[in-house]
This record gives structure tokens, sequence and C-alpha cells, in this order.
């Protein structure tokens, strides 16, 4: 700021005005306390002094005006002068850093809650005034590097008032304006704080692109850190609700297995049986892949897996190399979990369910089977022929198995047809492996009779 820095390198002249400074407050609170109606004169005689204390460079006489200034216009409650009295302050011309924080500092108590960015609870026709102030604040902190940290306190006070008037759009825009992850002056957890509500805002506007965006500024290594819990939870909570909009099965096991592996989830039954039994529910939902396989295997060592027979059973089924009877023992157990109904979509996950159920099927039958007539198959797996090639159709062009279907004859061959050469290889290859063998076990006979 202009006025805390010389360019000579000169030390500025500094003129004591203290004691000056404690008669003329002491003086404006006597002309309030006979009448309200004095607090203009009041305001009028602690400027005058204001601007002496800003040219002679008295910084303690300056901050005790500056926070007596307002204090006067708290004590007559007048909002109006308050606001004025503080625009008028920190936009001074050469003003010190040092009294726009004191003023803000002070203000910024009577709008939040000690510590905290929740806006102070006040009656129907108060709202309005901590409305008003909380913006003539955040006018003043706005661009001011130094103030950084109220602004981001603000800003989150502002949506909450907003979001209390049902302004659930306006308090989302309001508090994207603010990128909190560039900012210095706040702590890790402030700054997580901040982006979690961006994402409980955006997501409950239904602005899911940007609450994916929004979600991309959270550190997964800084919320897997020791007391950083709570923030871990909610922030996979509401990437469950941005998943579950998305359809995306595999990425909501890993959402509830987040939350699952959670310390404090874990010291409570019920919340861990239920993160886990979701974690299994949508595991087994998701599209059949090398990582999903080997995310069931993981949770299949699991020791706690064994206390919840709902999940070691699903996972034991979808593990085994076995036809699976639809619907499957625990399925319904499954079903009625919170998270598989979450969002109105139980009929599409009931639907994905089956579907997955027929896909092992089909892998199962690739695998034990060279060639098998289609109406066989379709009475093993108690499905319709035409939903048969239907799954059997999808499942080649997405490349999960080898299969060609012949009409006319009903037949479906789930090994490829190998040329001549290709089988001659093969048999060589039998061959020398087995050659190989004899040659070791006679050795190894040679040997035994040897240290005999």
């Amino acid at each position: 700021m202009a006025g805390e820095s010389n360019p000579s390198g000169q030390l500025e002249d500094r003129i004591d005005l203290s004691t000056e400074t404690t008669a003329k407050i002491e003086q404006a609170q006597e002309l309030i306390s006979t009448s309200n109606s004095n607090l203009h004169s009041a305001l009028s005689l602690l400027a005058a002094l204001e601007k002496r204390c800003r040219v002679g460079n008295d910084l303690p006489s300056l901050l005790l005006v500056c926070e007596a200034s307002i204090q006067l216009c708290k004590d007559c409650n007048d909002d109006d002068a308050l606001i004025a009295t503080l625009k008028n302050l920190s936009s001074r011309r050469s003003q010190k850093t040092k009294a726009i924080s004191s003023l803000v500092s002070k203000a910024i108590g009577w709008v939040l809650e000690e510590g905290g960015f929740k806006p102070i609870s006040v009656s129907d026709e108060g709202k309005d005034t901590r409305e008003r102030l909380v913006v003539c604040l955040r006018d003043i902190t706005d661009g001011k590097i130094f103030l950084e940290a109220e602004r981001a306190r603000l800003t989150r006070a502002l949506s909450s008032i907003l979001e209390e008037a049902g302004k659930i759009a306006e308090a989302a825009d309001c508090l994207q304006e603010v990128h909190v992850e560039t900012y210095g002056a706040l702590s890790k957890r402030e700054k997580v704080e901040f982006i979690l509500e961006q994402m409980r805002l955006t997501l409950l506007k239904q602005d899911y692109i940007r609450a994916a965006i929004v979600a991309g500024k959270i550190n997964r290594k800084v919320i897997s850190e020791e007391g950083m819990e709570e923030e871990k939870i909610k922030f996979f909570t509401l990437m469950t609700k941005y998943h579950t909009h998305e359809k995306d099965a595999f990425e909501l096991a890993k959402d509830y297995h987040h939350i699952y592996s959670t310390s404090s989830i874990q010291q409570d039954d019920k919340k861990w049986i239920e993160a886990l039994q979701s974690t299994v529910l949508f595991l087994v939902l998701s599209p059949y892949s090398n990582e999903q396989q080997d995310m069931m295997n993981r949770i299949n060592l699991d020791p706690k897996l064994l206390q919840v027979d709902t999940c070691k059973g699903t996972i034991k089924l979808f593990l085994d190399k076995e036809i699976i009877a639809y619907p499957t023992v625990h399925q319904s157990l499954l079903e009625s979990l919170p998270s598989f109904a979450f969002g109105g979509i139980a009929t599409h996950w009931r639907e994905i369910f089956h579907k997955r159920i027929v896909q092992h099927n089909i892998r199962v039958a690739a695998l034990y089977y060279r060639r098998i007539h289609g109406s066989r198959l379709a009475q093993l797996l108690n499905l319709d022929s035409a939903l048969l090639e239907k799954e059997i159709s999808s499942m080649v062009s997405n490349g999960d198995v080898y299969a060609k279907i012949d009409r006319p004859q009903d037949i479906i061959r789930f090994a490829e047809s190998k040329s001549a050469e290709e089988i001659l290889s093969d048999w060589a290859s039998d061959v020398k492996t087995l050659l190989h063998l004899v040659e070791n076990t006679t050795h190894l006979i040679h040997k035994e009779n040897m240290t005999q």
C-alpha cells in the first residue's frame, strides 16, 4: 500500500497521538451515551483524528480510532452508518493495510461464528442486515492478498445465507468465484472444506460437469492423512452422488471402499458393514475387467468379509468358475441397501445385475465348451435364445469372449478354428514339453539311486 513504503529509504516521521486518541475516543463515547442522535458528531470527531493518525504514521492509535468508529455504530445499532464507516475507512487514500485488517477482523466477528465460516443466527428482521454486512466486507477484502483467508470465509458465509434463502444456484455461483486452492493463507483443512462445499452446492444445483471439475481439485493424499477422516468420508460420499448420476458402478465400488477403509468407519460395526456391502454390490455390477477382478480378489482376502455372509457369498459366486443361478441367494439383501435405491435408478441396477450374471455364465461356458448348441446353452443358463444371442454378440463386440454363432445349425463356437500349421506347432510344443519332463524325471531317478 502507498504510504507504507518509503522510496527514499528513509524512516517516515511518526507523531505520537496516543494521549489525544484516548481522550477523543472517550469523548465520542460520551456523546453517544447521552443520545444516539449524536453518532454523526462522534464519527466526525474520530474521522478528523483518524486522518491525523494516518498521516502521522501513528499505527497503534490509528487502529484504536478505526475500531472505535465502527464500535460506536454497532453500539447505536445504526447499520447504515456501520457499513458507510467501514467503506470510508477502508478506502481512504494511503490507508494502512493493518488498519484495514483490523476493521475486517473486528467486523467479521459480528457476522460469523467464532473461528468458523457459518453466519451467526439472527432473527428474520436481522437477516437483511447480516447479508449487507457480509457483502460489504467481501467488497473490502476483494483483491487484497493479506485478507484472502477472511474473504474465503465471508464467501462461504454469503453462500450459506443464499442457500438458506433457497437461492441454490446463486449460492453455488458465489462459491465458485473463489479459487481457494491458490490461497497461501489457508490451511490444507480449510481449503479441502471449502472445495467440498463447492462440490456439495454444484451437485445440489445438478451441475455435474462442474462438480467433476471441482472434485479434481481435491488432493487424495491430503484427505488420506491422519485427522482428515471426516473430510475423506464427506468427499467420497459426494462422489457417490456424482457417480450414481453417471451410473458408473465400478467408481461407486471404489468410493464405498474408500469410505469403508476409513478408520472412523471401521470403529462402527453398522457403518463398515453397510459400506462393505455397498462396495461388493457395485463391484459385481461393474463391467468385467482386470481391474475389477483384482479389486474383487483383494476384497476376498479381507478378514472382515467372513463376518458378513452377504458379501462373502456374493464374492465367492463371482470368483468361482461356475454357473450362477438368477436371482442369487443374497441378491434381495443387497438390493435392499440404501445405496441401491439412491438416485431413483434401482430398476437400472436390477437390470444390470441380471446382465452381469448372464455375462459371467457365458464366460464360464466359454471356458468349458469349445462348441455347444445354442438351445442347450440357453437351457443351461435359463435364458431365452434371443437374449442369449444378444448378450454373446455384445460380449464379442467388447472383446470379452471369442464366439461364432452358426444359426442354421444352432451351434455356438467358443474356440477359434486353427490352421493345420498351428495344430502341428501345438503338437510339437507339447511333445517338446513331454520330453523335457521325461528327461528331468530320469535324472532325478538316477540321482536317487546313487544316494542309496
